[in-house]
């Protein structure tokens, strides 16, 4: 529901409603909070965040969490849930490979892929049948923290008081001061939709190149199309990638992935956005930041949504149970070694496979290891579809 009142009081204010925060509340209502306590403030209509065309991949554990606040029966739209059977990693020319298979997990997938404005879409569905406050478009010009609230005052004249402010506002990677807690990876995404003459239903791919990460997603729509492709590489490769007619960039993706889908056959329109890291999960007494607003990662993997789900899930367990600055004081300490280890498992991914040489030959044979050693290739696995702790993280508790 929309908020038209100039002076708001709320348990929880929520910036920003990507899928992060939009989860966040919907789980808040979910874990006993009035929806009427609840502000959830964007500076975009809706209507423009459901019309976003990028696709993301989202975890089993990510499922788990939105059925339980009834978004996962809501993605119904023309870009439904495709799901991952299989994960096939490897290194461009160089031996070994690594396959992830739900049958390891006993799961009907190892995650899905959608489109960003679908899974907005349902979540924003969820959050009005909670009755949360809804204020947008609305920004937040200014935040005044004292020892018992925080006062926001928003650019439209309204202002509004909260036991607790959650950052969870999206963005790309932007260079930071402290180069500690930032790292610019030189390289930018690629992201498109394409087709092959051979696809393999349910199959993702993650290609390691000389230039990054090459990621093909299984993706069934409307429009045909089978891959969500995600290329990495440097940012002048990606603007003549952009730049190039549909018959030379299907060429060269092919000599870049490979011939395990046959030729590379149509070309969505082309977009692409800077690569890096922040790390930086901003927190203060009655103030702290979740999913992109806390951690922007590189997409090899695809965990950056994922972490930031499991941030909201956490979150609102312990902020339902003491609204205040012990709930935040728990979610950092219970939060710290998930997204310590999926920081520096994707920062590492996205680095060590990078160039050429004598390395890349060890890495290859890395790859055959872990395929030849069940444990590290099921460990791997619940990694990427739980994250540190398992599913726990996502579980009622």
């Amino acid at each position: 529901m929309e908020e038209h009142n100039n002076n708001v009081d709320v348990d929880v204010a929520i910036c920003g409603a990507g899928p992060v925060g939009l989860a966040l509340a919907a789980l808040l209502a979910r874990r006993g909070i009035a929806g009427q306590r609840i502000a959830l403030i964007d500076a975009r209509a809706l209507g423009q965040s459901i019309a976003d065309p990028r696709s993301i991949a989202l975890a089993w554990g990510s499922r788990m969490l939105l059925e339980e606040v009834g978004a996962w029966s809501l993605l119904t739209g023309p870009f439904p849930a495709t799901p991952i059977h299989t994960i096939h990693v490897s290194r461009r020319g160089q031996l070994g490979r690594s396959l992830l298979d739900r049958s390891e997990h006993k799961l009907d997938a190892l995650g899905y892929v959608t489109r960003y404005g679908e899974v907005v879409d349902a979540l924003a569905r969820a959050v009005e049948r909670a009755g949360v406050q809804v204020i947008r478009p609305a920004r937040v010009a200014a935040l005044d923290e004292t020892a018992d609230h925080v006062a926001l005052a928003l650019d439209d004249g309204r202002t509004l008081t909260a036991q607790v402010a959650v950052g969870a506002e999206g963005g790309v990677f932007r260079q930071q001061e402290d180069k500690n807690k930032t790292r610019d990876y030189g390289q930018s995404a690629v992201i498109a939709r394409v087709s092959s003459a051979r696809p393999i239903a349910h199959r993702a791919f993650e290609r390691f190149t000389d230039e990054g990460p090459l990621a093909l997603l299984p993706q069934e729509g409307a429009d045909g199309y089978q891959y969500a492709l995600v290329w990495c590489v440097q940012p002048e490769r990606a603007e003549a990638l952009q730049a190039m007619d549909e018959e030379r960039f299907l060429h060269e993706l092919g000599d870049a992935f490979g011939g395990r889908l046959g030729r590379f056959t149509r070309v969505s329109a082309r977009f692409a956005y800077p690569l890096g890291l922040n790390a930086e999960a901003h927190a203060t007494t009655r103030t702290v930041a979740i999913g992109n607003a806390a951690q922007t990662l590189h997409p090899v993997a695809g965990q950056g949504l994922n972490l930031g789900l499991r941030d909201a899930a956490v979150l609102a367990r312990l902020l339902a149970r003491c609204p205040g600055p012990e709930g935040i004081g728990r979610f950092l300490d219970e939060r710290s070694q998930d997204r310590q280890l999926t920081i520096a498992l994707t920062d590492a991914m996205a680095r060590a496979f990078v160039g050429s040489g004598p390395l890349q030959s060890v890495l290859g044979l890395g790859l055959a290891a872990l395929d030849a050693v069940k444990p590290a290739r099921t460990l791997l696995g619940e990694l990427m579809m739980y994250g540190r702790r398992g599913g726990s993280a996502l579980l009622p508790r």
